[in-house]
């Protein structure tokens, strides 16, 4: 299973980076100390690619706290930032299904990437007084906000959207029933009741023709969870996954997934 999740957080990172809110980013930066080390934690870190990428753009001394409940994946991601100077780098192996308080205090920026839609409301309304209560500013990349477009379309492509859609809202991953892609918006409303003012962008992926692997883990990944909702349409569902497997094959296959950034510093 670790290999499993390692690799495809290897093949998805250059989506990732390429998908971020640079802008967004550099207004988080605008509202961080830069007089002593920055203290940032980053939730369910997987392999590091979060702290990879801001590390670039963030004040020359950090203190990371890298949080995650997989210590495999927790190891390989310090492995990985080894090199970054000017970087101390601590792991924690915790389940975040309920959040502890000593993770966000003294700390100047929590973060995390791809985690917000698998979270339920109450987490994130939990997520939202955390870092109230600790004063720091936050910043959330790449949640999945409902929306995909496929090329060339096939007539089933809504269907597999709205039952993809409609898996997410049932999944529990231990934080309870997830907000899938309503979760930019519950987000939004929590950060902003606990006193934050609270800014999106978007950071689609926009996968293009030369990323077959990720398009056809991302399809396949798709049409397993429209199986579960909808098992009566399983040949439906097989013949679509064939005809978009068909175009990734062929190099002519273009899939643009939604997601936001999320960032959220106090009011004055």
């Amino acid at each position: 299973m670790h290999e499993t999740l390692s690799d495809w957080l290897a093949l998805r990172e250059p989506a990732d980076v390429a998908a971020r809110s640079a802008a967004l980013t550099r207004a988080v930066v605008e509202k961080l100390p830069r007089d002593r080390p920055l203290r940032a934690v980053d939730l369910g870190t997987g392999t590091g690619s979060n702290v990879r990428y801001l590390s670039r753009d963030l004040p020359a001394e950090q203190e990371w706290l890298l949080v995650d409940r997989d210590p495999a994946l927790l190891a390989e991601a310090a492995r990985s930032l080894r090199p970054l100077r000017s970087t101390v780098v601590e792991t924690r192996e915790m389940n975040l299904g309920v959040l502890e308080p000593d993770i966000f205090s003294g700390r100047d920026l929590v973060t995390a990437s791809a985690l917000l839609d698998l979270v339920s409301e109450t987490w994130l309304r939990a997520l939202a007084d955390e870092c109230r209560a600790a004063s720091t500013t936050a910043l959330f990349a790449l949640t999945y906000n409902g929306r995909s477009h496929c090329s060339p379309e096939e007539p089933e492509d809504e269907m597999i959207r709205e039952l993809m859609n409609r898996h997410q809202r049932q999944n529990d991953k231990g934080f309870g029933r997830a907000a899938g892609p309503d979760a930019v918006d519950i987000a939004e409303r929590c950060f902003a009741a606990a006193g934050y003012h609270v800014r999106r962008e978007p950071s689609d992926w926009v996968l293009t023709p030369d990323a077959r692997e990720l398009q056809r883990q991302l399809v396949e990944g798709w049409a397993s969870a429209a199986r579960e909702i909808a098992q009566e349409q399983t040949s439906v569902i097989d013949d679509w996954l064939r005809r978009r497997l068909e175009h990734v094959d062929a190099n002519r296959s273009r899939i643009t997934v939604g997601h936001e950034d999320l960032a959220a510093w106090l009011r004055s």
